[in-house]
């Protein structure tokens, strides 16, 4: 799942079996429609959802963005540019967002209003929808109010003065809100067609109504979706691909199998992942990319879990982790052994200290002893720690080496549960789990994006069931500081008192890997590992 996971996330670069396939065939053949320039990609399961509000991970966001169009949109170089909003106004005291709309339209015709923003952002908020990424609009005035069920929808500031002005409030001056208005869950709704059909978005119907460069032409559940250029788009002309084929894939050796065979156009994030095995070929073929990524690779701990419950056994775990043999012999994609929950590529953690030894294999045996002497366990050999992931080969290949180090260096039995995306989602959302694996990419460039989550045991992507008064209060300074640094040394003090109880073990910083065949152009994922299919390109 994304943020909000939950983040989540094929980001992973590596895999088991590559198969069979050479590395030596036409990249760049082009094998696009007779009718039209088509982009042929991969994702690794059925999308949980295509409504912009419940979504929560990236597999879904990557095709949403390509749907719907927000007030703002931010380029590959992470500039913000102006999207639905032809003009933006920000008051002095930063406090006071006036957006002015551009002539736009529905995919079935509809003006696009200001309405559609209020309608789809407060329903977000509303407890009754249950929007798990709900949080990432508490910056608005009232917002959190609202969606904890303690103020009314009237106090949320977010007001619509005609069809073109949508005037907006935050509790405090948020540097980033620009980005934020660029993430799906601040994207539109046709107020219309939402209010008389609550199912609108479950299927690729005449209801499923889109404002992006994209319309949703087809959706088989579970096998493929297909995007078709958007005639009503007001940017059309700028828009060069006619229509995306996503298929679902699970395996990414099978998608590396058919990216071969020419019968995909790219591998990597935020689609279907580039197999491990296949790094060093693509690597010798001088095909490979490598990007820094603001995103993270963790183990969540469920606090509520009567031995996750206990500190020093997070502690220990944590410690106990050989991350740069994991990188080195697992991954083998130059990611970075993680110093904490925010990843360094994010502005302002660039040298931020490690908060821990790597593979601190003494410390964590005084934690371990520590932890079972406060829970009653005599011997390591009776504690059995379970580690569950989502069908995937690279998580497996993952807790496959973190299992051999837990057992070699502290003596515990380690089990993997190993679930299809679904099932692994419920499993995290429900605490039915003891330890659980999460990718989380930022969606802004803010350490905000990474430590928001678990200011409230409440939040819906938090999934730890931790929080902390100390921890809560730093960050709601840090939200309410105008100064630069003095929040950054909030932000990092708040990370301090995290990584003192360990709701997490931070494991890697992702860098995203991909390889695109020859006639796709302008297909390089951004910071956040987002790819903005309006600019995508096809030579043909």
């Amino acid at each position: 799942m994304k943020k909000n996971f939950l983040w989540l996330t094929i980001l992973a670069a590596l895999t088991l079996v590559l198969g069979a396939c050479g590395f030596g065939g036409d990249s760049s053949k082009d094998d696009s429609s007779k009718d039209g320039k088509t982009l042929k990609l991969a994702i690794a399961s059925e999308p949980p959802t295509l409504n912009p509000q419940l979504s929560t991970d990236t597999q879904s966001g990557s095709i949403l963005n390509g749907l719907f169009e927000g007030l703002t949109r931010v380029d590959a170089k992470g500039k913000v540019e102006n999207a639905m909003a032809k003009d933006i106004k920000v008051s002095k005291d930063q406090l006071t967002y006036t957006f002015t709309l551009r002539d736009a339209k529905w995919s079935n015709g509809d003006k696009v209003v200001a309405g559609d923003f209020e309608y789809a952002w407060k329903w977000a908020l509303n407890p009754k929808n249950a929007s798990q990424y709900a949080s990432i609009l508490y910056p608005i005035k009232g917002a959190e109010a609202y969606n904890l069920s303690k103020g009314k929808v009237e106090g949320v500031g977010i007001k619509t003065t005609n069809d073109e002005t949508l005037v907006v409030t935050l509790t405090n001056p948020t540097p980033y809100f620009t980005q934020l208005t660029a993430f799906y869950t601040f994207m539109p709704v046709n107020q219309k067609v939402a209010e008389a059909n609550k199912k609108w978005a479950a299927d690729a119907t005449d209801q499923y109504v889109t404002n992006g460069p994209f319309t949703l032409k087809e959706w088989k559940h579970n096998d493929s979706v297909v995007l078709a250029k958007s005639d009503s788009y007001w940017d059309k002309a700028n828009v060069d691909v006619d229509t995306i084929d996503i298929s679902m894939v699970e395996s990414n050796a099978t998608a590396n199998r058919m990216f071969q065979k020419g019968d995909l156009d790219f591998l990597g994030a935020p689609f279907q992942s580039v197999p491990l095995d296949a790094v060093n070929a693509y690597k010798e073929s001088k095909q490979l990319n490598i990007k820094d990524t603001a995103a993270i690779y963790l183990y969540k701990f469920n606090t509520k879990d009567d031995v996750m419950k206990n500190a020093n056994i997070r502690k220990a775990l944590t410690l106990a982790i050989d991350r740069e043999s994991l990188i080195k012999n697992v991954l083998k994609a130059e990611q970075k052994p993680a110093k904490g929950l925010v990843p360094s590529a994010i502005n302002g953690w660039e040298g931020q200290e490690t908060f821990y030894k790597d593979n601190d294999v003494e410390g964590a045996k005084k934690a371990l002893e520590a932890g079972m002497k406060e829970l009653g366990i005599k011997d390591a050999k009776d504690l059995t720690i379970k580690v569950s992931i989502n069908t995937d080969e690279s998580h497996a290949a993952i807790a496959q080496f973190i299992q051999e180090g837990w057992k070699k260096n502290l003596g515990i039995n380690v089990a993997i549960d190993n679930a299809e995306w679904q099932v692994f989602l419920t499993k995290m959302t429900t605490f039915d789990y003891q330890v659980g694996r999460m990718g989380w990419t930022g969606d802004y460039n803010d350490a905000n994006t990474f430590l928001d989550m678990y200011s409230s045991a409440e939040n819906g992507n938090n999934h730890t069931g931790w929080s902390n008064p100390k921890y809560t209060e730093f960050m709601a300074k840090a939200n309410k500081e105008a100064d630069a640094d003095k929040r950054i040394k909030l932000l990092q003090s708040a990370e301090a008192v995290a990584m003192s109880e360990f709701p997490a073990a931070p494991i890697y910083d992702y860098t995203t890997l991909f390889v695109s065949k020859d006639h796709v152009k302008n297909m390089a994922p951004d910071l956040l590992s987002n790819i903005n299919l309006k600019a995508v390109k096809i030579d043909k």
